[in-house]
């Protein structure tokens, strides 16, 4: 494909008549090692910020649940609140830490009625031990 320089500087001409004469200029001839500088250090402060908050938001399968690292507590209460069991399965951290029962309670009672949950509604003694 040839080139015709005519046809090219009559667009420029154009594009600068209609937006300006700055949007008809490479925007290369603006570029000076400075900015470039400055532009590489930016870069490198976006990427490190990036970076730490993938980290933090890095997500682990639980179960099948994604839950964000920063979430499970290494500490967690290995005692469930409802049938006194000790859980030493690492993977029913998620239901101990946020419903304070082991996976076995939370099929039992809460699965399907986390909303009652939350507004504090508990199973009945007689229910809990099965009579």
């Amino acid at each position: 494909m040839k080139r015709d320089l005519n046809s090219i500087a009559a667009l420029e001409k154009a594009i600068s008549e209609k937006y300006g004469s700055e949007a008809a200029v490479n925007p290369k001839s603006f570029w000076t090692p400075e900015k470039e500088q400055e532009y590489l250090s930016q870069s490198k402060e976006a990427q490190i910020k990036e970076a730490k908050l993938e980290k933090t938001q890095e997500k682990i399968d639980l179960n099948g649940v994604l839950i964000t690292k920063k979430l499970i507590n290494k500490n967690v209460e290995r005692h469930c609140d409802y049938c006194d069991r000790y859980s030493f399965n690492r993977d029913e951290a998620v239901y101990l830490t946020k419903y304070g029962t082991c996976y076995k309670c939370y099929i039992q009672y809460i699965m399907d009625r986390e909303e009652r949950w939350k507004n504090g509604w508990r199973p009945k003694m007689e229910q809990k031990n099965g009579t």
